[in-house]
């Protein structure tokens, strides 16, 4: 991974002398030039390192050093892209004799590191014992290569060295709950949630003391090794939360309760201010827990909880974030709600009613029989206002792209604020949650859950309001209000609202990406040239190039950012890219220049894009099958089809090369000497001209034997002092070795020639 440390150990065995102290040299082969060595460091020579490692090496960002005698430690600090390649580990002879294998070699593929853990809430949390706390983090990675994320929420309590996970998703998607925790957990008390592709919400639904302390999400990206092992390459964390809980006496129940409410005016006109007190009256008042509500009928507009709480009913969780109702606990057994503007619709009969709460020493709470008050009648008139607001439909929109929804008014009498309302679901039990809010006096106030995104509320006219949310996600989807309110002398006298339903379709339903290729099937030298559609809306994408060239391993070729800017992982001297932009589609063209073998495999091209802090990978191409050929062999053989020869005299055996595939091939040449059903390999020379003898050769008759390549060319095999053995068919089997535009060789299907050869012994005869 990018920038993460590398360590390479590397051991040797079998000198004769176990506990001398060995001496070893690190190199490296580049992937652009997998031909040329690069040395990198040595534990015998300090000026070991060629210039590109020698700074690194210097600064001790390249170390080797030996854990015994016999094994070193190789280590990188961080890791720079263009470390990739093949890593030579060699020992140096300390002995005279060569016996063995000296060196050994690993390959190391550097990803990029675009692991990405980020958390939106607030650097300190307080929270009451027995409260519900819900935290969300988002983490995601854009890398090619197949990685699992595991994730954990943590815990780091105040005076403890070590942090401790609250409940953790592994790489395998199994959930685990930390120390400390497994009782919670197993209970149904905190939850780890992952919503979408990146997000993941922690659920706490009783906090303890024992929660205090500093809260963070940390996410570790996992790839897998060719032997099925796992490890880790990167983890990274988000900012650190504090939560504070703070502790509640426990006073057991001791009497009934007296429930009272009164209202401050019970004749009321729209738009005015309804005040309602509630007063509870029990024994030992400082030291009761209780929860108390207001409802209209049976409806519930607000209730203060045991620990001081506040929760609101959803048919008022709206007005309660406009501000237009509040509730408060104003002593010990004072408790007062106010609701402002009120509308024709709030009047009716009003009660309030309370409820005896007991605390168990584990913090839980046990509600008691609630106890009702007489009900109060309020009475409401309309006034006169016109204020009408009408909201533009709005049906499907793209995600990623700009939301814009608009609602215009009529009638205005006052100044007008504005509040941008949604909620996933259109049922009316689910509340609306502030989206945006837009105040008389031209001030905005963004929702606590929208704080992180880029949204924007205007009023481009005086009868005209607009809300902008860009880079829309699935989540939403739903209905947005909007709700508008009159204003006279900085008091609301009139609010009207209307919702339009909006639909967010996801970009993998739009845009489609697909890889083809006229020249997919080529010989060696020649070019390909593949194309990737990409169909469907302009929106900024990350486009990756990949190659497949066996079962388990995939290779990225290049990767194109959104902004124009372009990594490459593979030797960029192989390919060129073009991106052209049509009326329907953008087509990235892959040109690869003279194909070798080592360009052969699958190749993908994938997409994604980058939505709120988080990658989206969209489905990719279908991947389309290079195949590159070898060209079809030229090679033509001569070769006399009989030799006599006496006994104890020498002959040469020849076969020559009448055309061949190219100037500049050269040759594997394999002599095998056929007597009676058995065939065995007498001599080869490989296309560095190596000669070795069969092993079937006995160590006498190699001294007999040799073989040699003359000019045309030529194949030579000469055999001294021949005997009768001699006798028999030779075959002359040659190879013809191509060089490729990357410099790798490769071979050609043998062509051979067929040549009896008679020893005869002067002066003896074959009479029948």
């Amino acid at each position: 991974m990018l920038g993460s440390p590398l360590s390479i150990s590397c051991n040797v065995s079998g000198f004769a002398n176990a506990d001398a102290q060995q001496d070893f040299e690190f190199r490296v082969k580049k992937p652009a030039k997998p031909k040329y060595e690069i040395n990198i460091i040595s534990t015998k020579d300090p000026s070991f390192a060629y210039a590109i490692y020698g700074e690194r090496v210097k600064s001790k960002e390249i170390t080797l050093s030996h854990l015994s005698p016999t094994s070193v430690l190789f280590e990188i600090q961080s890791l720079q892209k263009d470390d990739e390649g093949e890593y030579d580990c060699t020992v140096i002879n300390s002995e005279k004799a060569y016996d063995g294998t000296y060196s050994t070699q690993t390959t190391v593929k550097v990803i990029d590191n675009s692991l990405s853990v980020s958390s939106s809430v607030s650097m300190s949390l307080s929270r009451n014992e027995g409260d519900a706390l819900t935290l969300t983090c988002q983490a995601s990675s854009n890398t090619i290569q197949h990685t699992h994320l595991s994730f954990a929420w943590y815990l780091h309590k105040h005076g403890e060295n070590d942090s401790q996970p609250i409940i953790s998703l592994d790489r395998d998607f199994t959930l685990r709950p930390g120390q400390g925790f497994e009782g919670r957990y197993q209970a149904g008390l905190i939850r780890l949630d992952k919503m979408g592709e990146a997000m993941y919400k922690l659920k706490m639904a009783q906090l303890e003391l024992s929660d205090q302390g500093r809260i963070y999400c940390q996410a570790q990206e996992w790839i897998q090794d060719p032997d099925r092992s796992w490890y880790s390459i990167i983890q990274k964390a988000s900012k650190e939360t504090t939560l504070n809980v703070k502790a509640r006496e426990v006073v057991p129940d001791t009497s009934s309760l007296v429930v009272e409410i009164s209202a401050a005016q019970t004749a009321l006109q729209e738009g005015q201010r309804l005040s309602l007190s509630c007063t509870v009256d029990t024994q030992n008042q400082e030291k009761r827990f209780l929860s108390v509500a207001w409802l209209r009928g049976n409806v519930e507009l607000a209730r203060i909880g045991p620990t001081g709480v506040l929760s609101v009913g959803p048919d008022y969780s709206g007005r309660e974030t406009e501000g237009e109702l509040r509730a408060v606990r104003t002593g010990d057994r004072d408790y007062g709600l106010t609701l402002q503007p009120v509308r024709t619709e709030d009047q009716g009969e009003y009660i309030c009613r309370a409820w005896p709460q007991d605390r168990s020493q584990d913090g839980a709470f046990t509600q008691g029989t609630p106890r009702d008050s007489s009900p109060q009648l309020i009475s409401i008139s309309a006034t006169e206002s016109g204020l009408s607001v009408e909201m533009q439909p709005f049906g499907m929109v793209m995600e990623g792209a700009r939301l814009k929804l608009t609602c215009k008014v009529t009638e205005v009498e006052g100044q007008l604020s504005v509040t941008w309302q949604h909620k996933s679901t259109s049922t009316t039990a689910t509340p609306f949650t502030n989206v945006i809010s837009l105040s008389q006096e031209g001030v905005t106030e963004i929702g606590g859950s929208f704080t992180s995104r880029k949204v924007r509320a205007t009023r481009p006219a005086a009868d005209t309001f607009t809300l902008e949310l860009d880079e829309v996600t699935l989540s939403d989807s739903g209905v947005y209000q909007c709700a508008v309110s009159e204003w006279k002398t900085n008091s609301k006298t009139n609010s009207q609202s209307q919702a339009a339903t909006v639909e967010v379709t996801p970009l993998d339903e739009l845009v489609k990406v697909y890889l083809i290729s006229r020249d997919n099937i080529v010989t060696v030298g020649e070019n390909v040239h593949l194309l990737c559609r990409v169909r469907g809306p302009r929106v900024p994408i990350t486009l990756t190039w990949s190659l497949q060239r066996d079962a388990s391993t995939v290779d990225n070729i290049l990767t194109v950012s959104s902004n124009g800017d372009i990594s490459w992982s593979a030797d960029q001297q192989g390919y060129q890219l073009k991106v052209e932009n049509r009326e329907t589609e953008v087509i990235h063209s892959l040109h690869i220049n003279s194909a070798s073998h080592r360009e052969a495999g699958r190749y993908q091209c994938s997409v994604s894009v980058f939505l709120e802090n988080a990658f989206k990978k969209l489905p990719p191409s279908n991947q389309l099958g290079v195949m590159v050929q070898n060209p079809v062999s030229k090679l033509v053989l001569t070769s006399p089809v009989t030799l006599t020869s006496n006994i104890n005299t020498d002959i040469e055996v020849k076969c020559s090369v009448i055309t061949n595939t190219s100037e500049s091939s050269r040759y594997a040449v394999t002599w095998l000497h056929q007597q009676g059903p058995e065939n065995k390999i007498i001599v080869s020379s490989d296309r560095d001209a190596q000669v070795t003898f069969g092993t079937q050769v006995e160590q006498s008759n190699r001294k007999r034997i040799s073989m040699r390549q003359s000019k045309g060319p030529s194949f030579e095999l000469t055999i001294r002092q021949t005997q009768i053995s001699d006798n028999g068919s030779y075959k002359c089997e040659v190879v013809e070795w191509l060089q490729d535009p990357r410099g790798d060789w490769y071979q050609l299907s043998p062509v051979s020639k067929l040549i009896q050869l008679k020893v005869t012994e002067p002066g003896k005869f074959c009479f029948n």
